[in-house]
């Protein structure tokens, strides 16, 4: 050993035999101390997605457009500027709290509201108000003692005081007093690293300088304009303080602007890049978000709480709010895209500030209002904003760093294993995902290319790297020869896919079966109507039965109700599917609820054709469509899930008939009124007997599926095998059909040189090569079209 302490070693030895509990203490604690700058970016974050107001959003706008993007890490200045920052906003919110301000007076009846000016600035008056500031408080003093225990606290202070002598701090001094006064003229140097960029401001000359001064050229200068000054010397000294303030203003914009400029510029033309590339991990987060929206996009609008995206799309509807997001996610995806092939850091950085700017006067001032609720109590839109904050940290990061020189191929394309395999083919499944990346490619790409050769090009290294794949794997498990294959393979894979086919093969079946004999929810009827119509004259009777007049039958009642029809197979078969608490008693009264309303003409009209026995005169009876009965009365009728209900012929035919015979009368009333008249029906064989006239009924109520199902249901046994099995089974037909036409494309024992070649196109592409590019395509293209070569080039070395 180089070094030795007996001191360290007890000391090692001492922490390794702690409790394990003990050690995973130490290492959380490590971890939060390694990264305890990303402890204030997640505690300012949440604060800020807890209170919402515009004094918690400065510090996470400043996070991602100073903090996040600062080499190597955040300086001095920003630490204390959330540090100050935060302790005053505690003070405002305490000195907010007191009962005297008159907004907090009524502090349950705005407390919901979104745009009520305290809760917008956030001194609204609240439990809890600042229990988060003063964590977020703590944070930063945790983050700033472990900058002192490791000397960089005062780093920063010592790198500026030796900068800012060329920095534009010492420059921009005030005018009129510190330098001599033959130093009219003042340089400010904008970019010094770069090019020289001079701005000039004439010396504040006052009454007093002007006297005291014996310069010669001052001297010539007030004798060539001695005639002027008389003229107008009562308002030079008007002049000069306008001057003099106006050259301040212009000082104090300048010295927020020239840090800014420079801060910005050196991020764009940094002096090295530690080059990284973290697309992936932004185009995850943006998926997450994507999916977000799409699952949750009723917190996005107006009065659609609880609405689900399922239902809406099943009634052809496309909710505005869940378009305009879905629009917008996707259009920055693509903007994204397009930024990284282009590889511009400058284009980045004026996406990401307007995108932060953008997606905060959003989420804060613009979503809140189209909701009608405060952002803090809309829990979809806090997620989708933590996402976003997750993606913008990542964007931080790789302005910071760079992009890469050069993009080869996809990233599930940089390991020959069963995981990137199975993504990879994962990803190409996607509907249209893979076309638009190519699209999208070839647009932002330098290339010789045209469209079509570098979708085949791409098609080519896809199709190579899926063989890569599958020939290490077979390096990896090596299959002797000679011997069969062996019952775990055969029975793990080869088990899998029978089942699986014979899983979508009577899958439909299987759903439609028990999607509403064992999840169904029973759907009793509301309201039972009879309408009855004779010869299409003015309907004579029309009854409703709701509420009480509704009845559930009994255990013993339905048992009886079953016991009756013992013998009657179709019946029996029929009242399988259902349960006592499918069926509903419907008991009508006999008189109608309208008056008889028909004119002289076509009462005598009715009338004789109700005498004459030679012609056919039909009774229309109706329930809930009008149908022409050969019998009078269905006792049984099934409610479907449908609007159409109709009758149940199982229990309407053979000795059991349910067709029951009713007896029509007409009642004149005559009063001083007027003589009026209503019918009378009353049923003959009814199940439960009344004395009084009247009308029963039986509802059979079919189970309907939950909500959840009901948009896979609804398309019924035919729609689900259209959609479900012959659609997959096109897809596994091609997969088991065709084989022997790809042969010579699919059985290549050593894709090695194949691949180099489409990583090769890859490479010159990137480096500007673009006449090598056209010459190894048309050398692919070659090699595809002779087998020979193939051959030659796919062999195994030897």
């Amino acid at each position: 050993r180089m070094f030795h302490d007996d001191e360290l070693e007890e000391s090692e030895k001492f922490y390794v035999g702690q409790p394990r509990v003990l050690l995973l203490i130490y290492a959380l604690y490590n971890t939060l101390v390694a990264r305890s700058e990303m402890v204030c970016y997640f505690v300012i974050i949440l604060n800020h997605m807890i209170s919402a107001s515009v004094i918690t959003l400065v510090l996470p706008i400043l996070i991602f457009l100073w903090a996040m993007l600062s080499v190597p890490r955040p300086s001095k200045r920003f630490w204390m500027t959330a540090i100050v920052y935060t302790e005053v906003a505690i003070v405002i919110k305490y000195f907010f709290q007191f009962g005297f301000f008159p907004w907090n007076k009524y502090v349950d009846y705005t407390k919901d509201k979104p745009y009520h000016p305290p809760n917008i600035i956030g001194i609204e008056k609240k439990e809890g108000y600042v229990h988060y500031d003063l964590v977020q408080l703590l944070a930063l003093f945790f983050h700033r003692s472990i900058l002192k225990c490791h000397g960089l606290w005062d780093e920063d202070e010592k790198g500026d005081s030796s900068s800012n002598k060329d920095d534009t701090d010492d420059e921009l001094s005030l005018p009129g007093g510190r330098r001599d006064s033959s130093a009219s003229l003042k340089s400010v140097n904008l970019a010094a690293s770069v090019e020289s960029i001079h701005v000039h401001f004439p010396e504040q000359q006052t009454a007093i300088r002007r006297k005291s001064s014996s310069s010669v050229s001052q001297l010539s200068h007030r004798s060539s304009f001695s005639s002027h000054r008389s003229k107008r010397g009562k308002y030079r000294g008007i002049y000069g303080v306008v001057k003099s303030h106006c050259d301040l203003c212009c000082f104090r914009t300048l010295q927020v602007y020239v840090p800014i400029r420079q801060f910005f510029y050196n991020l764009i033309h940094p002096d090295y890049s530690a080059v990284t590339d973290v697309y992936v991990l932004m185009f995850l987060a943006d998926t997450v978000d994507f999916i977000i929206i799409v699952f949750g996009f009723w917190a996005f609008g107006k009065h659609s709480a609880a609405a689900d995206i399922t239902s809406s799309l099943s009634e052809d509807q496309v909710p505005e709010a869940f378009l305009v997001m879905v629009l917008i996610q996707f259009g920055t995806m693509v903007v994204d895209r397009a930024l990284y092939l282009k590889k511009t850091v400058m284009g980045k950085v004026i996406f990401q500030v307007i995108l932060v700017f953008g997606i905060h006067f959003w989420m804060f001032f613009i979503l809140p209002g189209v909701t009608e609720r405060k952002f803090s109590q809309n829990t979809v839109a806090q997620l989708w904003y933590f996402v976003k904050c997750v993606y913008f940290g990542l964007s931080a990061y790789q302005i910071r760093c760079g992009y890469p020189t050069r993009v080869l191929g996809n990233f599930l394309t940089k390991s020959y294993n069963y995981v990137n395999l199975f993504l990879f083919q994962g990803f190409r499944l996607v509907p249209f995902l893979t076309e638009l990346r190519a699209v999208m490619d070839w647009v932002w790409t330098d290339t010789t290319l045209s469209l079509s050769s570098w979708i085949c090009v791409e098609d080519i290294y896809a199709h190579i790297f899926i063989l890569k794949c599958w020939r290490e794997s077979e390096k990896r498990y090596p299959q002797p020869r000679g011997q069969k294959k062996k019952k775990v393979v055969k029975y793990g894979m080869g088990g899998m896919i029978i089942v699986l086919l014979i899983c979508i093969v009577w899958f439909p079946l299987l759903f439609m079966s028990l999607i509403k004999s064992v999840a169904g929810i029973t759907n009793k009827p509301l309201d039972v109507s009879i309408t009855i119509t004779l010869g299409g004259y003015q309907p004579i009777f029309t009854m409703s039965a709701q509420q009480s007049q509704l009845k559930d039958l009994n255990q013993t009642g339905f048992n009886a109700f079953l016991g009756s029809y013992r013998g009657n197979t179709a019946a029996l078969q029929f009242l399988e599917g259902y349960g006592k608490e499918d069926i509903t008693l419907a008991d009508l009264e006999g008189n109608s609820n309208s008056l008889w309303t028909i004119s002289p003409p076509s009462r005598e009209k009715m009338i004789q054709g109700l005498l004459d026995f030679s012609a056919e005169f039909t009774v229309v009876l109706s329930w809930s469509i009008q149908r022409t009965l050969e019998r009078v009365y269905p006792y049984y009728i099934k409610a479907p899930s449908d609007s159409l209900a109709k009758p149940i012929k199982q229990l309407l035919s053979g000795m059991y008939c349910g067709w029951e015979n009713i007896t029509v009368s007409l009642v004149k009333n005559v009063s001083d009124e007027g003589v009026r008249e209503w019918w009378v029906l009353n049923q003959l064989g009814k199940r439960y007997k009344t004395s009084e006239e009247s009308l029963e009924l039986f509802v059979f109520s079919d189970k309907v599926s939950p909500p959840s199902l009901g948009f896979l249901a609804g398309y019924g046994i035919m729609g689900l095998y259209a959609s479900v099995v012959l659609v997959i089974g096109k897809f596994v037909r091609e997969f088991f059909s065709g084989i022997s036409h790809s042969i010579m494309f699919e059985e290549l024992p050593n894709v090695d040189r194949i691949l180099k070649l489409c990583t090769d196109i890859f490479l010159v592409r990137e480096t500007g090569e673009l006449e090598l590019e056209e010459d190894l395509y048309a050398k692919l293209i070659f090699l595809y079209r002779s087998p020979e070569t193939m051959i030659k080039w796919t062999r195994e070395k030897t």
